[in-house]
C-alpha cells in the first residue's frame, strides 16, 4: 500500500483528473443503464396486446421504476403525437431516445476515457523526468553496481506498466462501481427477488477471479527483471558490436539473448494463462447465474408477480453486470503488476544521489594559487584502499604528471579532484579552500576531462563541441577546432559542423573523435585541466596531430596529465610516481632517471618495445 501510495503522488493533483471524471462516469454510467430500461417500453408496445395507452399532459417524477419509466414515454409520446395511439409512432419516438441515450453514454465514455489518457500521459511525464533526474544525479559509483540495461529497462517498460496501475485507479474507483450500481438499481426495480438471488452471486465470482490475481505479483517482478537484462544484453551487444564480431563472439551472444528471451516469454505465458483464465471463467459463471435465473424468473413470470418485458430487462441487465464486476477485479492484476514495477522503480529513485553540496557551500569563482592533496586516504567499498596517504600539489600554470603502473590509483585522484567520489580522510584543497566548501557545478565548470575513451553523443559536430559552453559563437567554434587540429576534417564532412557523427562518433576515427574531445575542451577554457591517457589508445599519426594540439591546449594552462606513454610527458614541470595508491617517487624527468628508480625503471621498458 505504501508503494501505491507513493506511485500516486506522481498523479497529483489527481483532483484535476479525479472530479471530471467523476461527473463523466456518473453521466456514462446513467445513460449506460437507461438503454437497457427502454427494452421494457419497447417489448410492451410490441407484444402487449392489452396495453392501453394513457395520455399524459404533465411531466412526471424521476425514477427508474417501469412504471414511471411508462409514464415518461406516455407523456413525450402525448407532447409530440397527441392522443392518437399507433405503434409505429411508439416504435419511432423509442428508437430516437435510445439513439439518443446511446449518443449521451458513449460521448460520456469517451470524455472519461480521454480524461484517464491526460492523467496517464502527464503521470507518464512526471515519473519519467524524475527517475533520468535521478539517474543523472547518482554518484558515480552507483553506475558500476548497476546494470545499464536495467536503468534503462526501469526508465522505459516499468513506468509503462505503472502508469496503467495509477490510471486504473480512476476506473477501479468511479467508473467501474458506476455501472454496477446502476445496473443493480435496475435489477432492483423490475424485480427485488430476482435482484438479491443475483446479488449474492457476485461476491463468488470476486473471490475466484480475485484468487486468480493474487498470484501474479511474483512473476510480475520476475518478469521485470528478465526483461532488464534482456536490455541489457541488447545494449551491450549493439555497443561491442565489433568486439562481438572479432572474437567470433556472435553464436555465445545470440544464444545468452535467446536463453533470456526464452525464460521471458515462459513467466509472459504463465502470467498471460492465468490473466486471461479470469473473463472466461466469469462468463461462464455468469452464463450460469443466467440459467439459474431462468429458472427462478420464469416461475415469478408464470405467478405473475413480474412482466415477461421486465424478464427479459432483468437477464439482458444482469448479463452486463458481469462485465464491469470483471473489470473491476481485472484492474486488481493490473494494479498488482504495476506496484511490482513500483518497488524497482523506488528502489532507483531511492538510490544514493550524487555527493551534496554543503548548505553554505560557495562558488568557485577562479583559480589562483595551487592546489593541494593532503594525506588522502579513499576505498570504493571500504574493503581495499585504493589511494594511501597521497599529498601533493600543482601550482597554478604548471603541468604536473602522473605515472605508474596500471591500477596504481592514477585516475581516481582526478576523479577525488572532481568530486566525483569524497575522500574518506585527508583533504584536496584549491586556493586554500577545501574543494567540500565549494558548490560542485561551479567548481567541475573550472575543470575540463580529456580522456582516453572519448564520450560523444548521437548528434552533430557543433553540438558535441558546444557541450559545454552552449552560448558559444560559430567563430569561437572554429577557433576552438583550429587549435585542436580539427578544423580541416570537419570541414571535408558532408554537412561540415551540421555533420552528424552517429552513435558513440561512429562516423568518425580514433582521433577525429579525440580532436573533437580537445576541442570542446578548448572552447570551455578551463582553469584546470585533467589529461586522462589521452593518446594512448592513438595510432602514430593520430597521436601526433593530437599530441600537438595537447601541447597547444596545455600551454601556460595548469593541468593534470595521466599518462601511458611516457615520451608525452617529459616536458612536465613535475612528475609524480603513483604505485600502489603511494607516490613513491616525484621530481622533473632528469631528477626521476638519476635515481635510478621507479620511474626510470618504466621508461627503460618502454624504450625495449
Amino acid at each position: 500500500m505504501n508503494i501505491y501510495l507513493r506511485l500516486l503522488d506522481f498523479a497529483k493533483p489527481i483532483s484535476r483528473y479525479a472530479v471530471p471524471y467523476f461527473i463523466f462516469s456518473a453521466l456514462h454510467a446513467l445513460f449506460n443503464t437507461f438503454n437497457y430500461a427502454m427494452i421494457m417500453p419497447i417489448l410492451n408496445a410490441m407484444f402487449d396486446e392489452h396495453y392501453k395507452f394513457q395520455p399524459i399532459y404533465e411531466m412526471p417524477a424521476l425514477s427508474f421504476k417501469g412504471v414511471v419509466l411508462q409514464e415518461w414515454l406516455n407523456y413525450f409520446y402525448t407532447y409530440t403525437f397527441g392522443t392518437e395511439w399507433k405503434v409505429t409512432n411508439v416504435l419511432a419516438m423509442l428508437a430516437v431516445i435510445l439513439i439518443a441515450m446511446n449518443l449521451l453514454s458513449n460521448l460520456f465514455r469517451y470524455l472519461g476515457g480521454y480524461t484517464v489518457e491526460q492523467l496517464r500521459v502527464t503521470t507518464v511525464q512526471r515519473m519519467r523526468n524524475a527517475m533520468f533526474d535521478s539517474v543523472i544525479c547518482k554518484d558515480v559509483g552507483y553506475f558500476s553496481d548497476q546494470r545499464k540495461g536495467d536503468i534503462m529497462s526501469r526508465i522505459t517498460s516499468d513506468v509503462l506498466v505503472v502508469q496503467y496501475c495509477i490510471t486504473n485507479t480512476l476506473q477501479v474507483a468511479f467508473r467501474e462501481p458506476f455501472l454496477i450500481i446502476g445496473y443493480i438499481v435496475l435489477m432492483l426495480s423490475i424485480s427485488w427477488e430476482l435482484a438479491l438471488f443475483s446479488v449474492f452471486f457476485l461476491p463468488l465470482v470476486g473471490l475466484l477471479i480475485g484468487n486468480i490475481v493474487k498470484k501474479l505479483r511474483h512473476p510480475a517482478s520476475l518478469s521485470q527483471r528478465r526483461m532488464g537484462e534482456l536490455v541489457s544484453v541488447l545494449d551491450e551487444s549493439l555497443g561491442g558490436i565489433k568486439i562481438v564480431k572479432t572474437y567470433t563472439a556472435t553464436e555465445y551472444i545470440k544464444e545468452k539473448f535467446h536463453d533470456i528471451n526464452t525464460d521471458l516469454s515462459k513467466i509472459l505465458l504463465w502470467m498471460a494463462r492465468r490473466q486471461q483464465l479470469a473473463s472466461p471463467m466469469s462468463e461462464f459463471l455468469g452464463i450460469t447465474a443466467v440459467a439459474i435465473i431462468l429458472i427462478f424468473g420464469g416461475s415469478l413470470v408464470m405467478k405473475g408477480s413480474l412482466s415477461a418485458a421486465g424478464f427479459i430487462a432483468f437477464i439482458a441487465a444482469f448479463s452486463q453486470i458481469t462485465r464491469p464486476v470483471r473489470a473491476f477485479i481485472d484492474q486488481f492484476a493490473s494494479v498488482n503488476q504495476g506496484v511490482a514495477a513500483g518497488e524497482r522503480i523506488f528502489a532507483l529513485l531511492d538510490g544514493k544521489n550524487e555527493i551534496n553540496d554543503a548548505p553554505d557551500a560557495k562558488e568557485f569563482k577562479g583559480f589562483n594559487d595551487k592546489i593541494e592533496f593532503r594525506n588522502v586516504r579513499f576505498s570504493y567499498d571500504k574493503s581495499r584502499e585504493i589511494i594511501r596517504g597521497v599529498s601533493f600539489e600543482v601550482r597554478k600554470g604548471e603541468t604536473v604528471a602522473l605515472v605508474g603502473p596500471s591500477g596504481g590509483g592514477k585516475s581516481t585522484l582526478s576523479e577525488l579532484m572532481e568530486r566525483f567520489y569524497d575522500a574518506d580522510a585527508g583533504e584536496i584543497l584549491i586556493d586554500g579552500v577545501s574543494i567540500h566548501d565549494y558548490k560542485q557545478d561551479s567548481l567541475r565548470s573550472a575543470m575540463s576531462l580529456v580522456s582516453q575513451e572519448t564520450v560523444l553523443f548521437n548528434d552533430t559536430i557543433k553540438s558535441n563541441i558546444m557541450l559545454g559552453r552552449r552560448d558559444a559563437t560559430d567563430e569561437e567554434v572554429i577557433e576552438a577546432c583550429k587549435v585542436a587540429n580539427a578544423h580541416n576534417f570537419i570541414m571535408e564532412s558532408p554537412e561540415g559542423y551540421d555533420t552528424n557523427i552517429g552513435d558513440r562518433g561512429a562516423k568518425l576515427s580514433g582521433g577525429q573523435r579525440q580532436r573533437l574531445s580537445i576541442a570542446r575542451a578548448v572552447l570551455k577554457n578551463p582553469d584546470i585541466l585533467i589529461l586522462d591517457e589521452a593518446t594512448s589508445a592513438l595510432d602514430t599519426e593520430s597521436e601526433k596531430l593530437v599530441q600537438d594540439a595537447l601541447n597547444k591546449l596545455l600551454k601556460g594552462r595548469t593541468s593534470v596529465v595521466i599518462a601511458h606513454r611516457l615520451s608525452t610527458i617529459q616536458n612536465a614541470d613535475k612528475i609524480i610516481v603513483v604505485d600502489d595508491g603511494q607516490i613513491v617517487e616525484q621530481g622533473r624527468h632528469e631528477e626521476l632517471i638519476a635515481k635510478g628508480g621507479v620511474y626510470a625503471h618504466l621508461i627503460e621498458l618502454q624504450s625495449l618495445k
